[in-house]
């Protein structure tokens, strides 16, 4: 009996070890892209493996660029449309996400989402698109290391450049001229806001794409735009 005891707590200290040093991982790469620009994300890597099933000489588009040349419009918009308190919090909105779960309870499921600009990042660089209670748990302790570590302008400019917007399509630059023909430096308001509205489905949208919903949505995140600040 007190060996199996004392393998349980082997067991356990391993446990522990292997999680500390999982979490220590993700410090180093979040300190590491403090002033380097990652060159890809866990979603990236993921989208791309879907894509060789079907064409193995499939390749993303993407290309990074810096805050500077991205359409101040597009920054306002994204905050406007995924994170209105962005700059006023630590990673976790608790005033939307009680009114995620009221709107849920009445709902009787899960329908309404709060996620922040910063928990999505924590997703899209190092997580899979899996529901489980751990992946919620890694995804808040990733969220609390981005907002130590990271400006709130080094988390939306990197958001922006790796972020999906269209089948294979990622980052604002890549996103600006497949949809639009121009660069993310010269993106209009309106061509913006667009783009923000397209970001919960991103590949149900193509170049010239037109639905009630994009329009609807599009002209409600226009509408907002000038009053958000961005970093």
């Amino acid at each position: 009996m007190r060996t199996f005891l004392r393998w349980i707590g082997y067991g356990a200290l391993l446990a522990l070890i292997t999680l500390v040093l999982i979490q220590f991982w993700f410090v180093v790469h979040i300190w590491y892209w403090a002033d380097r620009n990652p060159e890809t994300t866990a979603f990236m890597a993921a989208r791309l493996e879907i894509l060789r099933e079907e064409d193995p000489q499939a390749r993303l588009a993407h290309q990074w660029v810096p805050y500077r040349r991205i359409s101040v419009h597009l920054k306002r918009a994204v905050v406007v449309a995924e994170d209105a308190r962005f700059l006023s919090h630590r990673g976790f909105d608790w005033e939307a996400i009680q009114q995620a779960y009221e709107k849920n309870v009445r709902e009787g499921e899960i329908v309404f989402g709060a996620s922040t600009i910063t928990q999505q990042l924590a997703k899209n660089l190092f997580l899979s698109g899996e529901r489980a209670w751990w992946r919620k748990a890694q995804e808040a302790a990733i969220t609390m290391m981005l907002e130590t570590i990271l400006t709130k302008r080094r988390i939306l400019e990197i958001y922006l450049n790796v972020i999906e917007w269209g089948d294979g399509v990622f980052g604002a630059e890549a996103a600006a001229r497949h949809h639009f023909g121009v660069a993310a430096a010269n993106l209009t308001p309106e061509q913006a806001a667009r783009l923000a509205a397209m970001v919960p489905s991103p590949r149900r949208y193509g170049p010239g794409s037109e639905t009630r919903y994009l329009a609807q949505r599009t002209a409600v995140i226009l509408a907002r735009m000038k009053a958000a600040q961005a970093p």
